[in-house]
């Protein structure tokens, strides 16, 4: 199984995701493991920046196509609207759970006040991840939806009184009732 939890940032996937991981005996992929050697090495969305954003992801998919049939997997990512990359990233994502059925995707998602406290927490500095309270605003304010919404296995989890752990067990108990 792969079970992906998408959700804009300073949501809580991360944390969700590790705690989900550990609760199935699963292994986990997280968006930033793929973006980290882009981020480092090209500028943001430049074509040197999708290219190795894309390699990346294909060495991942490729191991996760290795690993033991019945090893569950959780990806973690962001990918909304209409832009080609997202679209594209999406349908390898689609792709790639046709190889390793089922697939359950999860949209993770928190009240705005709460996604403004997350994002700006002093704990993603150490992460490289996004502070930007502005960001959590704008995603929610309009935001472009979530890609996934097709999906034939599909929660919307409002986290916002959530705690990573109560969040984990939910999707978990979502993911094996099927």
């Amino acid at each position: 199984m792969i079970i992906v939890l998408n959700g804009y940032p300073g949501v809580g996937k991360l944390t969700i995701g590790r705690e989900l991981a550990a609760l199935i005996g699963g292994r986990m992929l997280d968006i930033h493991s793929v973006y980290n050697v882009a981020f480092a090495l090209t500028e943001f969305k430049s074509p040197e920046f999708v290219e190795t954003v894309e390699q990346i992801e294909a060495i991942a998919h490729n191991l996760i196509r290795k690993l033991p049939a019945e090893q569950p997997v959780v990806l973690t990512t962001v990918l909304a609207g209409t832009d080609g990359r997202a679209e594209a990233e999406w349908a390898r994502i689609v792709e790639l759970s046709k190889q390793r059925p089922p697939l359950y995707v999860v949209h993770v998602s928190c009240d705005l006040e709460e996604n403004k406290r997350r994002i700006a927490s002093e704990e993603r500095i150490l992460k490289q991840k996004l502070r930007d309270p502005e960001v959590a605003i704008r995603n929610q304010a309009g935001a472009t939806p979530l890609l996934g919404l097709d999906a034939n296995r599909l929660l919307q989890l409002d986290t916002t009184d959530m705690t990573p752990t109560t969040a984990a067990k939910k999707i978990s108990v979502w993911a094996m009732q099927d």
